[in-house]
């Protein structure tokens, strides 16, 4: 069937998470998304990209070709022709991503192979899939808690206790303008923002719309406010887009007392604390102070569970670094649920 458009008539809700390009993509009949020439065109756009004064007459013609065609092969021989080394690198990694687009049908399935390790492009290439896969998971949300929350799948945090809240902000926040890690369609469409960090409530909810691309709300993530809940709300509709599992994904208020059958950790230093506790060692109290949630994952219908853990809950962790910041790493629920296939569902 062929692709629609992401912004369909059908879809008439407010838009948001503009810089993510995702007008620029389509989108077929399972929800799944399709490369186009307009999204590979964007990212000759990006500032490390495009031609300056000084560069050469190679480059200016690989710029322009690219342009015309975007999905024209390019053999080595047109990189390497490249007199600057720095800009010749760029357009190796460019060239490499565009290509590793090109070999898959879907951006899921380019994202996929890139959680099971298969290429390895820059983080900023990372949080771009994943930024536009969750805008069309995230299509025709109302929720902003949700929408807030999801950002933490491909923007770092800095979290710090306020008031006895701990307050999750966008780690860039501060650093609008020259961010390499922004989508050159933030400078295109003038989204950089300026406002103050106001940390979302329901009073001013309503607003996170007409904000969206500027990053500029924080998130409680105390217990007991909706930042946690929403966060897991995300990783189960994460799953399900890719999966088609239906999972039910719960915050524990008292971890301590779980068996820990099954454990994915959603960042790094969450996946470092599991292997700890599942080894046998007791967290110290600065420990559990930088484990901000932990989630019971429960499927619906325990066949589709490995035998070894058939019926029992998976649990989620996250977890800030000792310096106060929050990097998800989505791809490890992609190779870390216990399911016998790792395939996207169709």
């Amino acid at each position: 069937m062929a692709p629609v458009e992401l912004d369909s008539p059908l879809h008439p809700t407010r838009d948001f998470w503009l810089s993510c390009g995702h007008h620029l993509v389509d989108r077929d009949a399972a929800r799944r998304l399709h490369v186009t020439d307009e999204f590979l065109k964007v990212h000759l756009a990006r500032p490390e990209l495009m031609p300056s004064a000084q560069s050469c007459s190679a480059e200016r013609r690989l710029h322009d070709g690219l342009l015309s065609n975007p999905r024209q092969s390019v053999p080595c021989s047109r990189v390497l022709a490249i007199l600057d080394s720095d800009a010749r690198e760029n357009w190796e990694i460019l060239i490499a991503w565009r290509d590793h687009l090109l070999r898959h049908d879907t951006l899921e399935a380019a994202y996929l192979e890139i959680a099971r390790g298969a290429f390895k492009p820059p983080s900023v290439f990372i949080d771009q899939i994943v930024h536009l896969i969750l805008r069309n998971i995230l299509d025709g949300c109302d929720d902003a808690f949700i929408l807030r929350a999801a950002e933490m799948f491909f923007r770092p945090q800095e979290l710090a206790w306020h008031d006895r809240s701990l307050v999750a902000k966008d780690l860039e926040k501060g650093a609008v303008g020259g961010s390499q890690h922004l989508s050159p369609l933030i400078s295109l469409l003038d989204l950089q923002g300026g406002r103050e960090v106001d940390v979302l409530n329901e009073a001013n909810a309503g607003g996170y719309w007409a904000r969206s691309d500027s990053f500029d709300t924080a998130l409680d993530l105390t217990l007991g406010q909706r930042g946690l809940a929403a966060v897991g709300e995300v990783v189960a509709r994460w799953i399900s887009h890719f999966f088609a599992l239906d999972v039910a994904v719960q915050l524990l208020t008292k971890p301590s007392d779980v068996k820990w059958s099954w454990y994915i950790g959603l960042d790094s230093e969450a996946t470092r604390i599991g292997d700890a506790i599942w080894n046998g060692d007791e967290m110290d109290a600065e420990t559990r102070t930088r484990l901000v949630g932990v989630y019971q994952l429960i499927f619906a219908n325990p066949a589709e569970m490995i035998a070894k853990v058939r019926g029992e809950p998976v649990y989620l962790l996250m977890a800030m670094m000792p310096d106060g910041t929050l990097r998800l790493k989505p791809q490890n629920l992609m190779t870390g649920l216990p399911i016998p296939h790792l395939g996207i569902a169709n």
